[in-house]
């Protein structure tokens, strides 16, 4: 692959499904258990919500080595590593990072063996995990305007 252009398109759109997919967990009823277990469509938004912002981060991750590296990851703890050898995320970040693939793989190809209540537990006490890597590729994108295509531009061609 021959590194160009990160699209600031992509970028922004998972950004903002990102921060609504964070949003729509964080309005579940995290603070009781017993509210939450009470409606099982809590269950369900938790455990869709958390898998798409997963794939979301992926998603940005792999985009930010492709265009901008040109470096193809095979696996989602591939992206982890390699980001970290390209110094978009730290060793701490790609501990977690790599930690969130794992996760993702077992909510996609073992998800019968993901409880309810370990969904509840993610939710509560690891959502931050989620805005730690956003934040560590906002502050990435911020510190390489180069690597960014045009700005998004309007109808008009206005900024």
């Amino acid at each position: 692959m021959t590194p160009t252009y990160i699209s600031r398109r992509v970028i922004v759109e998972r950004l903002s499904q990102l921060n609504h997919l964070i949003g729509e967990i964080a309005r579940l009823p995290l603070h009781d258990g017993g509210a939450f277990f009470a409606d099982s469509r809590n269950v369900h938004t938790a455990e869709s919500c958390l898998r798409r912002a997963l794939e979301a981060l992926f998603d940005i991750g792999r985009h930010i080595l492709g265009k901008g590296y040109g470096v193809p990851a095979g696996s989602y703890r591939d992206i982890a590593t390699l980001l970290a050898q390209k110094e978009v995320l730290d060793r701490g970040e790609e501990k977690r990072f790599a930690q969130m693939a794992a996760y993702r793989n077992r909510m996609v190809h073992v998800y019968h063996e993901v409880s309810s209540a370990e969904l509840f537990r993610v939710c509560v006490e690891d959502l931050g995990d989620l805005t730690s890597i956003r934040s560590a590729f906002q502050r990435w994108i911020r510190d390489n305007p180069h690597r960014i295509d045009n700005p998004l531009t309007d109808a008009d061609g206005q900024a």
